[in-house]
């Protein structure tokens, strides 16, 4: 999923639908776009590069696969791309680049953060840079000409071969790099067409390139596929080697791959996809591929095949281990039976042909990997496509003859491997260096869609977007399936049935993995406070469990009408929001329908992974910060009153005050827009009275109660006197009581001691969640009030001057220690550690205490995780589920986890 970082509103549909609706724009040739005026530009707060949607539009066959959205307005540079052409289909990777938003230096602020920081000039800009995105298109081979009309359309032919050149080429000058079949076979034809000299790469070479870029750059690349489930695989980088990769196409290749650019292809086989599609033809006179392999999905092979059962009488031979439903022969009963071929049916045919292919294809790669030791097998190619019953008859095949020690493996960019390969042969393609972190893949509005398929007219622009939206996609609250005419006898998933790995009908691509745009975002690194980054893992809750998964998907389905009000209200409530807001409701609704049905459709899933996903749909639809105005209004009443919390802290002693501290941010967490329980009482009360009350019920012990350890390393025991930590990390959650009343008090508490803080913010708004540009402002107000907080930020460069109130009695506590914001990288009400602005990271460097305060930070994700320096999360649990599985207590319980450094960081 996604990481801010990105454009808040976001193409139409995402690239993997772009070609092969490109033909009636361009029709007979290089048609060009015709000009459109600029739509209005929208100031963003985020972080995300701007994308201009004005004359947006969809265009060419839309009853067809992948349709092309043209931005004809868009600002981009495209870098260049690379094509692998096969007998089947093209494959297109194109590079886009976006110009980086520095920061200006005279900014005080900002100036004085990257002094205290040691980030160096070029690091440190106003938001999280996006460097550029990797975009994936298919076209089926024998329309070459619409692939031909895509390219002239985003004039990617005319592009510097270099991705960080924005260079125009004159015509006749440029190169591409292809691989495949297709770089000897239309090479005259690119050159007529676009004016380009095709530079043709060895296959196996890319292929390798490929697939050694994704398993090491891309986060849960690899998954294993059993009886109809996915369950993805970390690969580490540094123990990738050796491995077998095997690429089905046609016919079958083997490969041993040693390392970067050290490969040799031990093996293969005549008997591929082609063989499959061969002969099914001839069979079944199938048309199609695709029309075989659903087919097969319908079939019976025992029907045709014989089995161990038909030779001992319906037993398992057991003394060597096969069971009565084992093939003992392939077609074998055709031998004996009286029967033509049109006595058998077609779907049994397919299935026994598959299940012969796959088997030996499995058996074969087994035996290659027993011969040179080896573990890993990944597999490839347009024979599995993403197909689940190819995928479970391999897997069988390998789990069977290794007898359980060796997995088959499968790549969620497996088609991609050849083109990516050819990309990255450009002398400077700028991804050598990239790390799984500064890889963010983003799925927009039509990712829930199978197959991309697109119903309707032409989208002319975002209000024709919405319009679509509104023909074709029915709004509920209930989690659906809802995709535009649908057939009858279906779900209505892209008009196929259910996704499942055998015994219904399925289109070969309907169970596949969804292909996002992934996003270069260089600035992001992994969080270096974490103890062990390679066993991290930031979602609390697994959904890959159904019974949790169908929980939190009802969840924020019935939370959506209260979100769509609030983003409605949030922007007037013209009618131009409610049909946004609708739109939205739809397109969200889909997204939810969709991982229903194929959980793993986005890639591994979790609680954070579906919150962003919300986030990112609300700024596709262009409601940047939905919650504006009930931030300001609570942070407007909580500021009024923080100067008689500041005056009541201050009367206390020390070990007091500690305690009505952390009582008080967990009393404030209490404001938290995205839980349902939480509106319900809002509508009730005050912000005041609420906080009050819920403070007056702060009684020990919490549910999770380490605050006499935390009490005894900030204060000592025994007459020994602690040291001071030197810099604290705090990551703040909601706007208003939350960071007013709770989190500033305790950073005022650790400034009084010398302790250097670091406020830690969104760097895009999320639900009611404070962001970091936000900060600055509720700081200079609370430091009115203040000189501990107004010394502070003055000296972390979030003020230039603040009027003191000059009866404040807590000057003689000023201290040297500044107060300083960041932002967090994300957009989120979730965190995920791996994934986190640059400045964050130069801040952890001399931290040695990390507070993370709230559900989403704190229980949500990194409950459990480990850090090199001590922790303390804090929060309110606010879901009767969450209390349930984590802390086996109630909703309203409270969280205080103090941990030292881990164990093996000591």
């Amino acid at each position: 999923m996604a990481s801010p970082g990105d454009e808040e509103h976001d193409p139409i549909l995402d690239d993997n639908r772009e070609a092969e609706a490109i033909s009636q724009a361009c029709v007979g040739g290089e048609r060009d776009m015709a000009p459109s005026a600029p739509g209005p530009s929208i100031h963003r707060s985020g972080s995300r590069p701007q994308l201009d949607l004005s004359k947006a539009e969809i265009q060419g066959n839309l009853e067809e696969r992948d349709p092309t959205i043209l931005l004809p307005n868009q600002s981009d540079d495209i870098s260049h791309l690379a094509l692998d052409i096969g007998g089947s289909l093209i494959k297109l990777l194109y590079f886009s680049r976006h110009e980086e938003d520095y920061s200006n230096d005279d900014d005080k602020r900002k100036r004085t953060i990257k002094e205290r920081l040691g980030i160096t000039n070029g690091n440190l800009r106003s938001y999280p840079v996006l460097g550029g995105r990797l975009h994936f298109v298919k076209f089926e081979t024998h329309k070459i000409n619409e692939c031909l009309d895509f390219i002239h359309s985003k004039q990617l032919h005319r592009r510097d071969p270099y991705p960080w050149s924005s260079k125009t080429l004159p015509l006749g000058t440029g190169v591409i790099k292809v691989t495949g079949g297709g770089a000897y076979k239309f090479a005259d034809l690119f050159k007529e067409r676009l004016g380009v000299s095709i530079e043709k790469e060895d296959e196996m070479h890319c292929l390798v390139s490929g697939a050694n870029f994704l398993l090491k750059a891309i986060r849960h690349e690899a998954f294993t596929h059993m009886e109809a489930e996915k369950e993805f695989v970390q690969i580490d980088p540094n123990d990738l080697y050796p491995y077998l990769l095997v690429n089905v196409g046609s016919g079958v290749s083997i490969i041993k791959v040693d390392g970067e650019g050290k490969f040799e292809r031990v093996s293969g086989t005549n008997v591929g996809g082609g063989t499959y599609w061969g002969l099914g033809k001839l069979l079944t006179k199938c048309k199609s591929f695709d029309e075989l392999l659903e087919l097969s999905q319908k079939g019976d092979n025992s029907t045709i095949d014989m089995l161990v059962g038909d030779i001992y009488g319906g037993m398992d031979y057991s003394k060597i281990g096969l069971s009565a439903s084992t093939i003992a022969s392939s077609f074998g009963k055709a031998i004996s039976e009286n029967k033509e071929l049109e006595d058998y049916r077609p779907e049994d045919i397919s299935l026994s042909l598959l299940r012969m292919i796959s088997y030996n294809i499995g058996q074969i790669s087994y035996l290659n990997a027993l011969r040179f030791g080896l573990k890993r097998i990944f597999f490839g190619g347009f024979f599995i496509r993403g197909h689940a019953y190819t995928m479970d008859t391999i897997s069988f095949a390998v789990h069977f003859w290794s007898k359980g020690e060796m997995q088959a493996m499968f790549l969620r960019h497996e088609g991609f491997l050849g083109a990516l390969g050819a990309f990255m042969s450009y002398e400077k393609h700028g991804l050598d260096d990239l790390m799984s972190h500064q890889l963010v893949e983003r799925f927009p509005m039509g990712a829930p869609y199978t197959g991309g398929n697109i119903h309707g007219p032409p989208l002319g622009d975002l209000n024709e977007k919405i319009s679509w939206m509104e023909k074709f996609v029915r709004r509920g609250t209930e989690i659906t399936a809802p995709v535009p005419m649908t057939p009858s006898k279906t779900t209505g998933l892209g008009g196929f049935d259910v996704p499942s790995s055998r015994g219904s009908p399925l289109r070969s691509d309907a169970s596949a993995l969804n292909i996002g745009v992934l996003h270069l975002v260089p600035t992001l690194e992994v969080f270096p406070l974490l103890a062990d980054p390679k066993t991290y893992e930031p979602n609390t809750i697994d959904l890959s469990d159904q019974g949790e998964r169908e929980y939190w998907l009802k969840v924020l389905s019935e939370h959506l009408p209260d979100l769509v009000d609030t983003a409605v209200a949030s922007e007037g409530g013209t009618e131009d929001a409610k049909r946004r807001g609708d739109a939205f409701a739809r397109a969200f609704s889909a997204h939810l329908a969709r991982l229903m049905e194929e959980p793993a459709a986005y890639g591994k899933l979790g609680l954070a992974n579906l919150l962003e996903l919300r986030e990112e749909c609300l700024r596709e639809f262009q409601f940047l910060d939905a919650y504006r105005s009930i931030k300001q209004r609570e942070n407007e009443a909580s500021l009024a009153v923080l100067p008689d919390l500041l005056e009541e802290l201050d009367s206390m002693n020390e070990e007091a005050r500690l305690l009505t501290l952390i009582e008080g941010v967990l009393a404030a967490n209490i404001f938290d827009w995205g839980s349902r329980a939480c509106v319900d009482l809002y509508r009730k009360g005050t912000i005041i009275e609420i906080y009050r009350m819920s403070r007056n019920k702060m009684q020990r012990p919490w549910r999770v109660d380490d605050f006499d350890a935390f009490k005894e390393r900030m204060l000592g025991s025994g007459g020994k006197q602690p040291h001071r930590h030197k810099r604290a990390l705090l990551f703040v959650d909601n706007s208003g009581a939350d960071v007013i009343l709770g989190m500033l008090p305790l950073a005022r508490e650790f400034l009084r001691r010398g302790t250097e803080v670091v406020l830690v913010a969104n760097s895009l708004p999320a639900l009611n969640d404070v962001t970091a540009m936000e900060l600055p402002d509720i700081v200079a107000g609370a430091a009115k009030h203040c000189d501990i907080l107004r010394r502070a930020a003055e000296m972390g460069g979030l003020l230039v001057d603040a009027m003191v109130n000059p009866g404040d009695g807590s000057k003689k506590d000023s201290t040297s220690a500044p107060l300083m914001v960041v932002e967090n990288g994300c957009g989120s009400p979730c965190i995920d550690l791996r994934q986190v602005s640059s400045e964050l990271a130069a801040a952890a460097k001399e931290a040695d205490l990390v507070i993370l305060e709230g559900m989403g930070r704190a229980l949500h994700t990194n409950f459990n995780a480990q850090f090199k320096c001590e922790s303390l999360k804090l929060a309110m649990v606010k879901n009767q589920r969450l209390a349930d599985k984590l802390i086996k207590g109630n909703i309203y319980d409270c969280v205080c986890r103090y941990e030292p450094p881990s164990v093996s960081q000591m």
